[in-house]
């Protein structure tokens, strides 16, 4: 038989779960690199961008055009990689409190 107020409390509790993980979200960290690495962008889970470290051999005025681009790519490459590591994240949050439904991606709730 359907028990209809143990699943009502079961999505309470994803709420909160769900909740909770959002906001740790700035703790997850990732690192895109560009040029070989001597561009780098750090972006957290809640996409945005914390640090740009640039190789000192890239600091030229007349390599500003190249600079930049290194600067999106680095930046993007990182953004494009937090996804799963966010993904992971919230799925291991609320591990065990909603049966798994094929699919039924939590994941992208929030995002």
């Amino acid at each position: 038989m359907f028990d209809m107020m143990g699943m009502l409390g079961k999505v309470k509790d994803l709420q909160v779960k769900m909740k909770e993980a959002q906001e740790s979200l700035g703790s997850i960290t990732e690192i895109g690199e560009s040029g070989g690495g001597m561009v780098k962008a750090t972006v957290n889970g809640k996409k945005q961008l914390l640090n740009i470290e640039i190789d000192e051999d890239l600091i030229k005025p007349e390599d500003r055009e190249i600079l930049q681009d290194l600067i999106v790519a680095a930046t993007n490459k990182a953004m494009e990689n937090i996804d799963d590591k966010v993904k992971d994240h919230l799925q291991n949050a609320t591990k065990g409190i909603m049966p798994n439904i094929p699919g039924m991606d939590l994941g992208g709730m929030f995002s």
